[in-house]
């Protein structure tokens, strides 16, 4: 789903405010959830998850092209952890759908090269 179908949803169940209306509230969550973030804050959305910065430390890296070394600097990144009721929700009943991701090895499987009918 992305910002616009999220609005789209939220439109459509809520038939007595403006679509206008709900874009802005979106795009305020939206803003204020990374104005905390940026602020360093962490930012908790009971049963949702919580979002928070994390520092990364200088290091030294390799260009994997290459293999040389190459600094990499300092940075901090956004990480978020699933609460409780969103990870029981996800797995109920632990069936797989069509849109689910792939397990692994099925992934990796489905990138062997097949053999092409050129020859």
């Amino acid at each position: 789903m992305i910002k616009s179908e999220l609005i789209q949803k939220i439109s459509t169940t809520n038939p007595h405010l403006y679509h206008r209306d709900v874009e802005r509230i979106v795009n305020v969550i939206f803003e204020e959830i990374v104005e905390a973030l940026a602020r360093g804050d962490r930012v908790e959305l009971r049963g949702f998850g919580a979002f928070t910065v994390k520092h990364r430390a200088a290091r030294q890296g390799r260009n994997p092209r290459t293999g040389t070394s190459v600094s990499v600097a300092e940075k901090f990144v956004p990480f978020f952890k699933t609460g409780k009721e969103l990870r029981d929700k996800l797995n109920e009943g632990a069936t797989i759908t069509e849109h689910a991701v792939k397990p692994a090895k099925a992934l990796k499987a489905s990138k062997v090269a097949k053999p092409s009918a050129r020859a």
